[in-house]
């Protein structure tokens, strides 16, 4: 199977789980991927994750690991449903610190971590954590069951400004908080953590089948390891070869031929709907059985809310209790204080602006630099705040020119102050 893989030239192999250390080949598998030069990480819940396996794995050729943390101990014990969880899985993180593993944090965002965010985020950087990874809750699985966990889309609102908020906190500190698959869609906040380099960068549609494969244990080859297997599930490994079911399966290339023409409901009236696609497929797949109509969008759900509307889910079927299953929630467009919306209203509405058909093809965007949306390239003024983009460029380098040359003389007058008071040490 590595072998394949790498002959695809795969860059880099996660292994999950449950946990992959129950096989007694595991550091087999790890050594196998070594052996290609690809970068070999693990992603764990971390029980009986001893310091000795860690030790082992790392030297197979282990080099990163990632641990889910799903709030503060007794969450996440409850969570988990094993007391003693979260001892476990802080122990893990800060033993791969300790054998040289970038290590790095998982956490679900549910309705009840939402007042916890702080106090997660502090223990885990005492710990070690560089990364933290943030992803909504879906309704799979556990979620599905118990849809109380699962935040509502209005929920998105209040929740991108304090993840924004935790984001540059973390960075002051030495960690990197990361966007999930299914957290931001644009908004004001979007080239704040999508964004590695100088350059802005944006939510790129789901990657899924594209450039991510999920590898099940029994061999079922998938575009992404989140996704319903009777759905998406494109072939074995025990059946066929691994190349012939990544390029031919149809049921891997129906996430990546997505077209605005396949989206429903408001994102397929969506100002970024050519670039988006929806977002997430796994999120709106688990909810209403089919991709294409992703109400957990932060654009959207902020579009809504300044025409006093929202948007709620209602579980209206059960899941029927086999492996990745989901039930079914319908969606619900309600006035923010929860009465009803006209239907000539519901169908009027659309998110954002309407660009010309030439430059939706486009496909291309950049940051306006005035109210931080992005906006295709072809339009010379941003549609969402009307600002000339030439205009707003050149604000924005001359605040950042005035911004460097504050910078300098704050240093030199650092400099200073250093050089004084080593002369008030040495008796000057």
């Amino acid at each position: 199977m590595v072998d394949a893989l790498a002959g695809l030239g795969t860059r880099e192999i996660t292994l999950i789980g449950g946990e992959a250390y129950l096989r007694r080949d595991w550091l087999e598998i790890i050594r196998a991927v070594a052996r290609h030069d690809i970068l070999c990480g693990l992603q764990t819940g971390g029980r009986a994750l001893t310091e000795a396996k860690i030790k082992d794995a790392a030297a197979a050729g282990l080099r990163s690991a990632g641990v889910s943390i799903d709030g503060p101990a007794d969450l996440h014990d409850r969570l988990r449903g094993v007391r003693g969880s979260h001892t476990q899985a802080m122990a893990a993180l800060r033993n791969f610190r300790k054998y040289g593993l970038s290590g790095s944090v998982n956490t679900q965002i549910t309705s009840a971590v939402l007042p916890h965010l702080d106090e997660v985020m502090d223990s885990i950087i005492e710990a070690g954590a560089r990364v933290w990874q943030i992803q909504l809750t879906v309704a799979m699985g556990n979620a599905a069951d118990n849809a109380e966990l699962l935040l509502q889309p209005y929920d998105i609102v209040a929740l991108m400004p304090k993840l924004a908020s935790l984001h540059e906190s973390g960075k002051a500190r030495g960690l990197r908080l990361v966007p999930g698959n299914n957290i931001g869609y644009f908004g004001p906040y979007e080239a704040q953590w999508r964004s590695v380099t100088e350059h802005a960068s944006h939510w790129q549609a789901c990657s899924a089948g594209e450039t991510a494969m999920g590898i099940e244990a029994d061999g079922t080859i998938k575009g992404c390891p989140s996704l319903a297997t009777g759905v998406y599930g494109g072939g074995s490994v025990r059946d066929r070869p691994l190349a012939e079911i990544w390029n031919e399966s149809k049921a891997i290339r129906q996430t990546v031929g997505r077209t605005v023409t396949d989206l429903w409901g408001l994102c397929q009236t969506c100002y970024y709907a050519p670039v988006c696609k929806a977002g997430c497929t796994w999120t709106t797949h688990s909810l209403f059985g089919k991709p294409g109509n992703n109400p957990y969008c932060h654009y959207r759900a902020l579009h809504l809310d300044r025409l006093g509307l929202r948007e709620r889910i209602v579980k209206v079927q059960e899941a029927p209790g086999l492996p990745f299953d989901n039930g079914r929630f319908d969606l619900i467009l309600e006035r923010t204080d929860g009465t009803a919306v006209p239907a000539e209203l519901e169908r009027s509405i659309r998110l954002g602006p309407a660009p010309a058909n030439k430059v939706r093809s486009a496909k291309k965007l950049q940051l306006c630099h005035h109210c931080n949306e992005f906006s295709y390239t072809s339009e010379r003024r941003c549609p969402h705040c009307g600002t000339g983009k030439k205009t707003a460029r050149k604000v924005f380098i001359r605040r950042e020119s005035q911004n460097a040359r504050l910078v300098k003389k704050m240093q030199a007058l650092l400099q200073k102050i250093e050089a004084l008071n080593a002369a008030a040490g040495d008796g000057v």
